[in-house]
């Protein structure tokens, strides 16, 4: 039986474990790492002297972010012999307000090219708000530094931020336009959606059929959409529902018996990419599949 002590330090962590997963996930741009990270510092919070901790918040930040910048290390080996475009782990249906907006798979996309410092000093002070004495204890660099690797990285990711901001509505509305005429081959339709310099992502990660290499501009996409329309007359696409993806309006779908899910970056009512995730590795997590795969 749990002793007072040890149900305050786990309502504690109970109450700060949404927050530490999802700095976990803006490091490591993986659910299944995040949650592993985060159980690991759970075991380090139960066997730390709390009567000795006044910030348990600044401290479980601390302990995230340090063993994140420890998985990036072998993470970021692994990514170099990845085959094909790097996606991160989709994440879906943000609760909080506003949490969407650093979640987005562009700006996801952008801090994969940071490094991990620049990483760690950007999140922690930019979208967790922490001033630059505390990201310089929690990252061991002085605080001019982590200033320095803030600016560098918010200039990388300057261009990923979302300029326009499309509503829930208007973007379930376009993914379930989308969705239908790549389905149904109506071309035309398709093509008034795209824009001009749309860019196509495809991340099977080597375990299943994807594109190697983004495919860019309308008439490369247009190609692409057409041969899988030719697909899809003969395998029909199953939608699992339309959803809210890093931040993107999206739906997923069963392909061929595998999981996949499609976001869309909307800008001017137009289409200006689209991420596609087929990687099992990445998959295994998506909410309401069970039950329609055979």
């Amino acid at each position: 039986m749990k002793d007072a002590t040890e149900t305050s330090a786990a309502e504690i962590f109970a109450d700060l474990r949404p927050h530490l997963i999802r700095l976990a996930y803006r490091m490591l741009g993986s659910v299944a790492d995040a949650e592993d990270v985060v159980h690991d510092a759970w075991l380090r919070w139960l066997a730390a002297d709390r009567d000795q901790i006044r910030d348990p918040k600044a401290l479980l930040h601390t302990i995230v972010t340090r063993l994140s910048l420890n998985e990036l290390k072998s993470a970021r080996r692994r990514r170099t012999i990845y085959v094909g475009p790097w996606l991160p782990e989709p994440f879906f249906d943000p609760e909080e307000e506003g949490a969407a907006d650093d979640l987005t798979l562009p700006l996801m996309i952008a801090l994969e090219r940071l490094s991990p410092l620049e990483r760690a000093a950007f999140l922690l002070h930019d979208v967790f708000g922490l001033d630059f004495d505390a990201v310089s204890e929690t990252i061991g660099r002085e605080a001019t530094t982590c200033r320095k690797l803030a600016s560098r990285a918010r200039a990388h990711i300057h261009d990923a931020k979302p300029r326009f901001v499309v509503g829930n509505e208007e973007g379930l509305r376009l993914a379930n336009a989308f969705f239908t005429a790549t389905r149904t081959g109506d071309l035309a339709a398709l093509r008034a959606m795209l824009a001009e310099d749309v860019v196509v992502y495809a991340d099977g990660g080597g375990r299943v059929p994807a594109p190697i290499r983004p495919l860019v501009g309308l008439e490369t996409a247009m190609e692409r959409f057409a041969g899988l329309a030719r697909l899809f007359a003969v395998h029909p696409s199953r939608l699992i529902r339309y959803a809210t993806i890093n931040g993107l309006p999206g739906f997923i779908t069963i392909e061929d018996d595998l999981v996949q899910t499609t976001a869309l970056q909307i800008e001017n009512e137009r289409i200006v990419a689209v991420y596609v995730t087929r990687n099992p590795d990445k998959l295994q997590n998506v909410p309401d599949v069970a039950g329609w795969q055979n």
